[in-house]
């Protein structure tokens, strides 16, 4: 028997294969794409039994997903289109949380099938997910019924609790990923399930499981009883024909461990496919002879059934995201972020100060110097070449305040040293890679490092040196006393003394964790009502609140002259029509990469 497993994950609300921030399609993806690669793939010859799994993250991601999260008596758009295409089951991922518990309950609500989480339990009340799911199917060879039955666990990142912890605190709590399944494993095998599959909204990293492993899909492929894992959340694909940094990987066959493992990409990408063939033994039951994972990429072939079921929500999508939201003098984008000054991440900064400052008067804090946190959201990297803020000057519209700030993030405030400020900077240092030696050319960022984990303190002034090597690792773990990226670091042109206090407003993601950002624990928090950092930024945009000192502040950082040295940005191809931002600088375009990414070399 073939046992064909069809599966996708972080799909981010991407249903319809539109670009609600800059209102076009997209070239690629989307939920309405994925849709003619299902139908094909059940009912190729040879497959006996198919099921079509998604691995969360699925419900947050465009101006959809937020609109639908405000409209709780209307019937979620993406569960109808799970109902419409027959799924099978769902896993949750981390992002699944991010508009609330309340929200996340009507959501699941509307689910066609089991919704299983197996390491997040509720503690306020019954959960909308179930631990694990069995999924009982007949199956008719040669006229002979038979029947399978397939155990289903999921698992998401324990960090869940970290990052929405202003809204998970006290109401829930988040197991480790392998001790979960191993305990659900052995609940499904005494169930007598034939088959065991696992939804890990996870990635591969450590090949050994730890405590609160993020990304725990090696040590989880060696679990005695999984036998087969949907793997996401770090948006990358596997199979991967690329160079691989796994030891335990065949990436001609996807198999960890023994274990085929399928990755389909992001915001409907790729579609999974995993084959089981199944042998059934003296004892009744069907065992894993041979399995193949593989991933198919969406092309421009859209469902025109499921098309004609989002039209209406499509269609609201688009009049919401034009709403007027203010005026933009200048053009703001995020393609040289990592280069030269971001107007977008200015503006943003403002925003955070003038809704933080009214809280702050007729407070002991009221003399201290605000400053503002903000980091790149939409900078390319694993999401794709398209993924940049591309905002032109002009009359401004909602999805334009969505393009400069895409989460649905709260403000949050610290007061902090200098020595701590220092210390914050090192870890957002680390995006960058050590240039190569003079004459030689390397790339400028570690594709390792988030780009949303380059912060920038607005209301300061500092050098970054990257041939200097990195503080602090991913984990934000000192990796030497020594090792120092920043200096001239200045606030209104004076040295920043190491017990000089400041007042910082940045998002509840940092706050709470997001990043390893250890040394922000040491920060003394600032009392704040829940307020929606888009909701600030369109207040800002639309003259609600009065211009802030810091959009006049001088750009915070520079790079170090590095005389005879170059690195290559990867960035959108859009970028070319900002090259005169890069004007006086040594700037050769060489072209688009594989991936569609434009690569300029820069003079450093």
């Amino acid at each position: 028997m073939r046992l064909r497993l069809l599966a996708t994950t972080d799909l981010h609300m991407q249903l319809t294969g539109f670009d609600y921030y800059a209102d076009r399609r997209e070239r690629s993806g989307g939920l309405t794409r994925i849709a003619p690669l299902i139908h094909t793939a059940r009912t190729e010859p040879g497959v006996d039994l198919s099921l079509l799994l998604d691995n969360g993250d699925s419900i947050q991601g465009t101006q959809m997903g937020d609109i639908a999260a405000k409209r709780p008596e209307a019937p979620h758009p993406l569960m109808r289109a799970f109902t419409y295409l027959g799924y099978d089951a769902l896993g949750l991922g981390n992002h699944d949380f991010n508009f609330g518990l309340e929200v996340l309950d009507r959501v699941l609500e509307q689910a066609p099938c089991p919704v299983v989480c197996s390491n997040a339990h509720r503690l306020d009340g019954t959960a909308p997910w179930q631990r694990m799911a069995i999924l009982d199917r007949e199956v008719r060879k040669a006229s002979v019924a038979t029947r399978l039955r397939i155990g289903v666990l999921a698992a998401l990142p324990p960090q869940t609790m970290e990052w929405d912890a202003h809204i998970l605190a006290g109401r829930m709590r988040v197991e480790g990923i392998v001790d979960a399944a191993r305990e659900t494993v052995s609940r499904l095998k005494a169930e007598g399930c034939d088959l065991i599959v696992a939804l890990a909204h996870s990635g591969l990293a450590e090949a050994v499981a730890a405590p609160d492993q993020e990304n725990a899909v090696i040590p989880l492929a060696a679990l005695e009883g999984i036998d087969a894992i949907v793997a996401g959340h770090t948006h990358l694909r596997l199979p991967s024909h690329g160079p691989s940094s796994c030891p335990d990987r065949r990436v001609s066959e996807a198999l960890i461990r023994g274990t085929p493992v399928v990755m389909p990409g992001h915001h409907g990408s790729h579609l999974g496919i995993i084959d089981l063939e199944l042998q059934q033994g003296t004892d009744g039951r069907w065992r894993v002879d041979q399995a193949n994972a593989s991933l198919r990429p969406t092309d421009d072939c859209e469902d025109a059934v499921l098309t004609h079921l989002l039209a209406a929500d499509h269609a609201a999508t688009r009049a919401a995201a034009n709403q007027p939201a203010g005026l933009a003098q200048e053009p703001m984008h995020s393609y040289f972020t990592f280069v030269a000054p971001d107007r977008g991440l200015a503006k943003v900064a403002a925003a955070q100060a003038a809704a933080l400052r009214p809280f702050l008067e007729s407070t002991a804090l009221a003399e201290l110097p605000v400053l503002s946190s903000v980091s790149p959201l939409k900078a390319g990297g694993r999401a794709g070449p398209d993924h940049y803020t591309d905002v032109p000057a002009g009359p401004l519209s909602m999805r334009h305040v969505a393009d400069l700030h895409m989460f649905p993030n709260e403000l949050r405030a610290l007061v902090l040293t200098g020595a701590e400020l220092r210390e914050w900077l090192e870890m957002a240092a680390g995006v960058f890679l050590t240039p190569a030696p003079a004459g030689a050319c390397d790339m400028l960022l570690d594709t390792s490092v988030p780009g949303h984990n380059f912060d920038s303190l607005y209301g300061l002034t500092y050098e970054i040196n990257p041939s200097a090597p990195a503080r602090y690792d991913t984990g934000g773990h000192l990796i030497a006393e020594e090792n120092r990226r920043i200096g001239s670091l200045h606030h209104n042109g004076a040295p920043v003394n190491d017990r000089q206090k400041f007042v910082v407003v940045l998002n509840n993601y940092r706050t709470n964790g997001g990043g390893h950002f250890l040394m922000l624990k040491r920060g003394q928090p600032i009392p704040l009502p829940s307020l929606r950092i888009q909701s600030a930024l369109h207040d800002y945009l639309s003259g609600r609140l009065p211009d802030d000192p810091l959009e006049q502040a001088p750009h915070p950082w520079r790079l170090a002259p590095m005389p005879g040295q170059s690195a290559i940005l990867r960035t959108g191809p859009r970028a070319r029509d900002h090259l005169d931002e890069l004007a006086g600088r040594d700037v050769t375009d060489l072209g688009l990469d594989d991936e569609g990414f434009l690569c300029l070399r820069l003079g450093l």
